[in-house]
């Protein structure tokens, strides 16, 4: 069975995720609502984290690392890293707001890299061929780990994709009062001059004013 999948950004008036402050304090604090069982980023967001915390998210050994225990509350990591670019999951099964780290890999992902991840016990689901196939790693997560609610939180290409697959049930958006003008981060990602998909619709169901000036959004997904 599919999770119920939410995607949620903080956006400037123009769409975009980064060019301006965002309010992180009120961004994770409004994360609650969800209750998920599930983050889903991509090794992008990964990656760019590890750029802009390299002391806290320092490569790390897997001494003391145990399976994902099915009993903690805690929501799974689960990242999208069908090519094997990410170099330390230690340090990331360690943080405390996650009770573990699931890696989606395809049948492209390089073997020694599947090996290595399972040398320092991360966990992995595979699935398609040379990518990974959304649809069926999502519901593995919900078969293997009882996965009912994944909240996404990446950026605009992983948030096309989901939606060009019609896997989204909401999108949730943290509209902040200015215009950033960065052309090179939307909050969706489409091909120059393309339309990547056809019209979805959405039904505003929630809107609520927060913080200074900012006003959070949520939209239920039309399907068919």
């Amino acid at each position: 069975m599919k999770p119920r999948l939410i995607i949620y950004n903080q956006i400037s008036l123009d769409g975009r995720v980064t060019g301006f402050a965002p309010n992180m304090d009120l961004y994770y604090g409004l994360i609650s609502t969800w209750q998920e069982n599930a983050t889903l980023i991509g090794s992008n967001t990964i990656l760019a984290a590890n750029a802009s915390n390299p002391e806290e998210l320092a490569n790390d050994t897997a001494d003391n690392l145990q399976p994902v225990d099915p009993h903690d509350s805690r929501p799974l990591l689960a990242v999208i890293d069908s090519r094997g670019r990410v170099p330390n999951w230690p340090a990331w099964r360690k943080l405390p707001f996650i009770r573990g780290v699931v890696v989606l890999c395809s049948g492209a992902t390089p073997l020694p890299y599947l090996e290595r991840l399972a040398a320092q016990k991360i966990e992995t689901i595979v699935s398609g061929e040379d990518h990974v196939e959304l649809p069926t790693a999502l519901d593995e997560l919900n078969t293997r780990y009882g996965v009912q609610v994944v909240r996404v939180d990446s950026g605009g290409i992983l948030n096309g994709l989901l939606l060009q697959a019609g896997l989204v049930d909401e999108v949730s958006l943290l509209l902040t009062p200015c215009i950033a003008g960065d052309q090179t981060t939307p909050f969706i990602h489409t091909p120059e001059g393309a339309c990547l998909f056809p019209l979805i619709n959405l039904r505003l169901f929630h809107s609520q004013p927060v913080g200074e000036g900012l006003l959070w959004l949520r939209y239920e997904v039309l399907k068919g």
